[in-house]
């Protein structure tokens, strides 16, 4: 037989496309082809796979080799093929006999001595081979990763120990897949802030309803400790979410299994380019919006990020998702996070103190606010000035309250929701929210003319209201309601 086919796959945004890999042995000069749109490191398989079959005792025929990933068209990158290349040469050159792969798929990128290493992408591969009812053969490292998507799979340490599994000389056992244990919820807690009770209070609303967040304050005064408490008030990721969250960043880094049902939390430094917030590359991966999908993504210091960077969160945070175009594909990316920004109100950072300010009016603020556009301001659902916290209360002994006893109202919320509308507050349309600001009308119309409000920041008050008569358990949203949310977009822009 001088001809083998076996299976792999490679992940194309959060899927995963079928690949053949087709091997043929003809006579000739010794020479070694690999064809089918494959960048510089597929091609390196070539000195890869020679060096790890002569180093695991086989023979590299000396003939020659033409390897064909299928779909020709479809772009191919990394390491990941150098297992099912390796194997469909032994298959081709007779030295494995007569087996049968056809109910198998192959991934693993393969050392020059022979072993297995891991290979990004893993689970978006698992999850694709799953319904197919193959068996996916994958380095050791990966095996809890594919494990994880209910795939059957086998795990092997080496290019030998894989043939010799296909072989039936010693097989290899089905891997299981570790059961996540550890804890759901993130540390730290909500009663180590001390003061701030209208930050907390618009925290608990921030979860309650997936609400974006601007915190604007002076130095210290607990914008970061803030935002990093907030994980710890929302429930834990449901099974086909933290599946979703973990195919994500299988793409970039898997995530350790103790983390499986917590919602991820970034906070991307603000020298971070366009393509490391957003995603892209030659072969797109994603960004950091898209590895904080179901989660919280964190901007310190807002204003000093670049302008254009900023201007990219647009489109996804109203779509709740991020296409990425090149050449040859367009991918796109899941991106639902809840984004909790942070800024000082000038460059000094103390506007409006008269002792520490460069100025009462300090002539840099309005340039430094400037940085941020309207647009993105308007797609922030809540504004709040965060003062710096008295020093009575930063070193008293009072407690408030922690972050399980919001927790238990923030997740009667969300149940609420559900119940109601299948979905968060944040997600409401338009169209359902005419319902909730009908009985209101004359009274936000006057409101609207009085605080310039858009259409935009309208309906983002509408839907921080519903939150906060969910946090009530109140049917229907009241006026009272309204005022508090549309008080929380003020705050900001005034300064």
């Amino acid at each position: 037989m001088t001809h083998a086919l076996l299976y792999s796959r490679v992940p194309l945004g959060i899927e995963a496309r079928q690949v053949r890999v087709e091997t043929h042995l003809a006579p000739g000069l010794p020479a070694f082809t690999i064809v089918g749109l494959g960048d510089t490191a597929v091609r390196e398989s070539r000195d890869r796979v020679r060096s790890a079959l002569v180093n695991s005792g086989f023979e590299f025929p000396q003939r020659r080799i033409t390897v064909s990933l299928a779909p020709a068209d479809l772009p191919k990158d990394g390491g990941r093929f150098d297992l099912p290349i390796a194997l469909g040469i032994l298959l081709a050159s007779g030295q494995l006999g007569r087996i049968e792969t056809d109910n198998h798929e192959f991934i693993g990128e393969l050392a020059l001595n022979g072993e297995l290493s891991p290979v990004p992408g893993m689970l978006p591969c698992a999850l694709a081979c799953q319904p197919t009812g193959r068996t996916l053969i994958v380095p050791r490292d990966n095996a809890d990763e594919a494990a994880l998507a209910g795939a059957t799979t086998i795990a092997g340490s080496r290019l030998a120990q894989v043939a010799a599994h296909l072989m039936d000389q010693a097989p290899l056992p089905v891997h299981e897949a570790e059961t996540p244990t550890h804890s759901s919820y993130a540390k730290g807690c909500l009663s180590e802030i001390r003061g701030q009770a209208a930050a907390k209070r618009i925290l608990e609303i921030a979860a309650a309803g997936g609400h974006s967040l601007l915190l604007c304050g002076p130095p210290g005064a607990g914008k970061s400790m803030l935002a990093s408490r907030l994980p710890s008030l929302l429930p834990p990721l449901h099974a086909s979410q933290a599946l979703e969250v973990a195919a994500i960043h299988s793409l970039k880094q898997p995530r350790p299994t103790q983390h499986f049902h917590q919602r991820p939390y970034r906070a991307p430094h603000h020298t971070a380019s366009a393509t490391a917030l957003v995603g892209g590359g030659s072969h797109p991966r994603p960004g950091e919006i898209s590895l904080a999908h179901h989660g919280i993504l964190f901007l310190d210091e807002l204003p000093e990020f670049d302008r254009r960077v900023l201007e990219v969160l647009r489109e996804p945070l109203e779509t709740g998702e991020v296409s990425i175009a090149r050449a040859a594909q367009q991918l796109t990316f899941p991106a639902r996070f809840q984004l909790v920004a942070a800024m000082n109100p000038c460059p000094c950072g103390y506007l409006g103190d008269p002792e520490k300010s460069c100025g009462y009016r300090c002539e840099k603020a309005k340039r430094y606010q400037s940085k941020l556009s309207g647009p993105l301001l308007d797609r922030i659902d809540l504004h709040l000035d965060v003062p710096a916290v008295e020093a009575k209360e930063l070193l008293g002994d009072r407690q408030g309250e922690t972050s399980a006893c919001v927790r238990t109202r923030v997740r009667d919320a969300w149940r609420n929701q559900w119940q109601r509308q299948q979905k968060l507050n944040r997600e409401l349309s338009p169209h359902e929210l005419e319902r909730l600001l009908k009985p209101h009308r004359q009274w936000l119309a006057k409101v609207m003319d009085r605080l310039g409000l858009s259409a935009r920041a309208l309906h983002r008050s509408a839907r921080v209201a519903r939150t906060i008569a969910d946090l009530k358990n109140v049917k229907e949203v009241e006026r009272d309601h309204l005022r508090e949310a549309l008080s929380y977009r003020q705050n900001v822009q005034q300064g």
